[in-house]
């Protein structure tokens, strides 16, 4: 018999206001949750390092430093940056709403709290928060190096295979902020088109940028690209022991190209193609092109 655990979601509620985190904390709890407490934004910090939590309430108005000043603080964490934040508060001008939106919360709830609303709310956010880490877990198990950007240059997420990459380029946390942040801010503002790339500065160690796509929320995706390690055909050759012509073709067969394509594209007879493979294949130990090109899918696959 096995017994199957269902895991709580943990909520950080940033309040101080003791009757306010009572009466949330109760709300909370009753609905089956885990409910972290901090009377002001230093110490939610503090504790959303410790024990990440899967969604945060906070107060708009604490002393020392408010909901806006922690909430900002949270987005330019990379561990923190996609807990989602819905905010808490009785100031009702727009002004608050837009200064809320702007630091990065994804909801304003006006007090005093309505505990079914709340919960409706954070149950929308945490399906939401939920998608996201799957795709990005997904992406993660690719072994590509990606990342993600906000138009002022902060990095707001990126993979394993990236952070690796970084830190073999000896790119330290005062360079990605004083160098990488102020590059990528002002190469963005230029409006860069899609594959469009840009070799970072202040690095021992060559490395680039290629801009994939402009996400909906206003992010960037990119691609962090080894200067050092090639790309295309040449990683081919280089990882494979192929001649220069032969990663060409497998290069081709790996984007779905036919014998007949790669000729046009290489200026050869498909006969000469199909010769190249039969060299190809014995030298990847494999029988055919359809397992010549996942060899080397598996090798492009962590440019």
């Amino acid at each position: 018999m096995t017994t199957q655990t269902t895991q709580r979601d943990v909520v950080l509620v940033v309040d101080d206001s003791p009757d306010a985190l009572s009466l949330i904390n109760d709300a909370l709890e009753e609905a089956g949750m885990d409910v972290l407490v901090a009377l002001e934004g230093r110490q939610a910090m503090t504790i959303a390092r410790r024990i990440r939590p899967d969604i945060i309430l906070l107060d708009a108005i604490m002393p020392h430093m408010d909901g806006f000043e922690t909430c900002q603080a949270l987005k330019q964490d990379p561990a923190l940056c996609a807990i989602p934040v819905i905010f808490m508060t009785g100031l009702t001008e727009t002004e608050h709403v837009v200064r809320g939106l702007d630091v990065g919360g994804v909801d304003y709830l006006t007090k005093p709290i309505n505990p079914d609303e709340l919960l409706a709310r954070m149950r929308v956010h945490l399906g939401n928060a939920r998608l996201t880490q799957s795709a990005q877990s997904a992406l993660d198990t690719t072994g590509q190096h990606l990342l993600t950007v906000a138009p002022e240059g902060h990095v707001q997420w990126a993979t394993p295979q990236t952070h690796a990459l970084l830190s073999r380029a000896n790119a330290s946390e005062l360079w990605l902020e004083m160098s990488l942040r102020p590059q990528l801010a002002d190469w963005l503002r230029r409006s860069p088109a899609v594959n469009d790339q840009l070799a970072l500065r202040g690095l021992d160690y060559a490395l680039s940028v290629r801009l994939l796509s402009h996400q909906s929320n206003g992010d960037y995706l990119f691609k962090l690209v080894d200067e050092q390690r090639g790309t295309g055909p040449a990683l081919l050759q280089h990882q494979l022991g192929l001649t220069t012509r032969e990663a060409e073709v497998l290069y081709w067969i790996a984007n779905g190209k036919t014998n007949k394509e790669i000729g046009e594209i290489l200026g050869m007879s498909p006969r000469t193609v199909n010769k190249h493979l039969e060299q190809i294949y014995p030298t990847l130990g494999v029988e055919n092109r359809t397992s010549a090109a996942g060899v080397a899918l598996r090798i492009m696959v962590r440019e």
